[in-house]
């Protein structure tokens, strides 16, 4: 239980004052809940797979005598680590922690448009790393439609807003 307990100090560094507050088990374990979980780490998975890419064409072609702009390393390496960021908040979300849903889903919505916009600067990047850009940015919105379906909002909503989802699709008896 000792690396539970620095993972709640984590948690409480990320979360802040929502750090604690976790959706019922019902919500966290519906079909649905899973499901785009599922997708969301394999979506992830492609990311990283097209962060470590990014990382080795750049060590290939400084490896060749290319010039490797400076711009570049560092998007690699800020693209990799905000990733890996990003499975801790899906790890800490698919275990129902709603200060991880959050972060998540703000992080989803916010990084392609970012992305976007710094590939649209002149010079910057070179083509592959645009291309690298964009592609990254398309499956992040991906992970941003799964984030801000109607169900998972509903499953991550604020604590004591709605009944949770085992019990909302229930039709309810009038005596």
């Amino acid at each position: 239980m000792k690396w539970e307990q620095l993972l709640l100090r984590i948690d409480r560094l990320a979360g802040g004052r929502a750090a604690g507050e976790r959706i019922p088990v019902a919500d966290r374990d519906h079909p649905r809940t899973r499901r785009a979980f599922g997708w969301i780490w394999a979506l992830l998975g492609v990311e990283v797979l097209l962060g470590l890419g990014a990382v080795v064409v750049a060590v290939v072609i400084a490896g060749s005598g290319g010039a490797v702009p400076f711009a570049v390393w560092m998007r690699t390496v800020v693209v990799l680590g905000m990733t890996v960021t990003l499975c801790y908040f899906t790890w800490r979300a698919s275990l129902g922690w709603r200060w991880a849903y959050q972060r998540l889903r703000l992080f989803a919505q916010i990084f392609p448009v970012i992305t976007l916009v710094m590939a649209a600067i002149p010079g910057l990047y070179p083509l592959w790393m645009i291309t690298e850009q964009i592609v990254f940015s398309l499956i992040m919105i991906g992970i941003a439609d799964f984030l801000t379906s109607d169900h998972m909002r509903a499953a991550f909503r604020k604590p004591g807003s709605e009944p949770n989802l085992s019990t909302a699709s229930e039709p309810t008896t009038q005596p």
